[in-house]
């Protein structure tokens, strides 16, 4: 008996109209749209169109500094969310002090504020910090402690420039020299506030590298606060701790966010600060 083979029958879902299509894959977002090339032609088509890339991309980006996007008519929707969700390669905002990325799951918009763009007690005063040259993120400077009773820095940032419906953690990113000084037996004091203080939370944090859990400082042994939080190395060497979580929801005009870190109690040398990132807050952590 001879035996007549029949095509595959299409998916369901991709008898969807091109508009419908494209409207589906906008709601799963910058991740599963990527993902979506691999399924069909007809969804690789949709997934890659203008059409879901502009709903995928910010609306109110910031002003950023002048040529920090390519100005190539042919650019596709698709390629400049590629571009702005390189966390390797931020773009500048128009301060020169600001950087910010698109993060490439939920296309939420995150920031890094350069030390210099921080307000650092006695920063300008050579006896207690130092400035030094660097190259990363798009930060050319990063403040250096070289000894100070006050320890205190913090950031601001709009809530208008942020993401709705997103809840964002701060964190401050830094490293240690070798030779410092009261950074690894006390415990800093870390809060963030959301329109004024309306809504603020506290912690403590500890900046001392290598000492993850408080199984390392015997002589501090059932003495930490229970909220205190401890660094981790990250990806680019730089190390950073949470200083705190905050949420922007539907009506994001809540006026200034900021972030405070605060010691005082103690002599500290050694402490290098590239600056404050904010970014959506990882899942489980």
């Amino acid at each position: 008996m001879e035996s007549t083979a029949t095509a595959p029958a299409r998916c369901e879902i991709e008898r969807l109209p091109d508009d419908l299509l494209s409207a589906t894959l906008v709601r799963t977002g910058p991740r599963d749209s990527c993902r979506a090339t691999a399924v069909s032609p007809d969804f690789r088509a949709a997934a890659d169109s203008d059409a879901v890339w502009s709903s995928l991309l910010p609306r109110d980006l910031p002003p950023l500094a002048v040529g920090e996007l390519p100005a190539d008519p042919l650019l596709t929707k698709k390629q400049l969310f590629m571009r702005l969700s390189d966390p390797g390669r931020p773009v500048l905002l128009a301060d020169r002090f600001t950087s910010m990325w698109l993060d490439r799951a939920t296309g939420a918009k995150c920031y890094m504020l350069s030390a210099r763009k921080l307000g650092i007690a006695w920063g300008d005063t050579p006896q207690y910090w130092r400035w030094i040259p660097i190259n990363l993120y798009r930060i050319s400077e990063a403040a250096e402690l070289r000894h100070v009773w006050w320890l205190e820095i913090r950031g601001e940032i709009d809530s208008k420039m942020l993401s709705r419906h997103t809840t964002y953690s701060a964190y401050i990113v830094f490293s240690l020299a070798q030779r410092r000084l009261g950074l690894h037996y006390t415990c800093k004091e870390a809060s963030v506030s959301l329109g004024g203080g309306s809504s603020r939370s506290r912690r403590h944090v500890c900046l001392d590298e290598g000492h993850d859990s408080a199984d390392t400082w015997p002589s501090l042994r059932g003495n930490l606060p229970e909220d205190t939080h401890f660094p981790r190395v990250r990806g680019d060497h730089w190390m950073e701790v949470e200083l705190g979580v905050f949420c922007i929801g539907e009506d994001n005009d809540d006026g200034e966010v900021s972030v405070s870190l605060i010691e005082t109690s103690v002599i500290k040398s050694g402490l290098v600060v590239l600056g404050i990132e904010i970014r959506p807050k990882e899942q489980g952590v």
